[in-house]
């Protein structure tokens, strides 16, 4: 299914070479080139682009354990799309006879990838396809669980801002300590590859906390304002300048 024009288009680029080229110009593809086109078309459908690609190739070497990964991103998607499709199923049903819809279950398995754009134009491609990767292999219950922790963390975070206390308290700083472990546990973040890029991201999160109305909401105090926001910046300025 794939034409020759793509296939030369993806030699001059030099993404995928033939295994050789014969006498009378026809190119030979081998098992190592077809492998290797598989995860071209794989990494296709994710939506990156052939220079990103490129870089995902390069940075994976070894097939087998690249392919895996991407079995568990179909299987993800696989489970995705039976839930999106008993989600319509029930909202037919639901609609045929007259029953009340529950909005959770007509957008189940949807998918909620609204920010991809904003996510690559701020830490690159990559960055989303790992985080993407990652989402999608995760169970349905081990991403209710995330959220959960996500709740429960922002919710300590409001309860902590409400009580009064400094963002240099023990109390505050264990809260701190807390997200940088939160934020370390996602693939494809600068906090996840290691210590070089951690504080500067931490740092800038924090001040995208308060200037940004969407992360400012996740931390609104009954007062109002951005104080609840104002809160976790500092407490997390304290924990990065002081312990990392």
């Amino acid at each position: 299914g794939v034409t020759t024009r793509t296939l030369r288009h993806y030699d001059a680029i030099g993404i995928l070479s033939p295994t050789r080229t014969g006498a009378n110009g026809y190119r030979y593809y081998g098992p190592e080139a077809l492998v290797r086109l598989q995860r071209i078309l794989l990494l296709r459908d994710l939506g990156l682009a052939l220079s990103d690609i490129a870089e995902v190739l390069d940075a994976q070497q070894d097939p087998a354990e690249a392919l895996r990964t991407h079995i568990g991103w179909l299987r993800s998607e696989q489970e995705r799309l039976a839930r999106q499709i008993a989600a319509v199923e029930s909202t037919i049903t639901a609609w045929e006879g007259g029953e009340s819809m529950m909005n959770d279950d007509m957008f189940d398995g949807f998918d909620h990838t609204v920010y991809k754009d904003e996510v690559e134009q701020r830490w690159g491609a990559e960055a989303y396809s790992r985080s993407d990767s990652w989402w999608r292999s995760l169970g349905t219950e081990q991403q209710a669980a995330w959220k959960n922790t996500s709740a429960e963390l922002a919710g300590d975070w409001v309860a902590a801002a409400e009580s009064g206390i400094e963002p240099g308290s023990t109390e505050a700083q264990a809260l701190a300590e807390r997200h940088v472990a939160w934020l370390r546990a996602i693939p494809g973040t600068p906090a996840h590859q290691g210590e070089a890029g951690l504080k500067p991201y931490v740092l800038g999160l924090a001040e995208m906390y308060v200037a940004d109305p969407r992360f400012a909401a996740n931390y609104a105090t009954s007062g109002g304002g951005n104080g609840g926001a104002e809160f976790v910046r500092d407490a997390l300025a304290e924990y990065v300048n002081s312990r990392l």
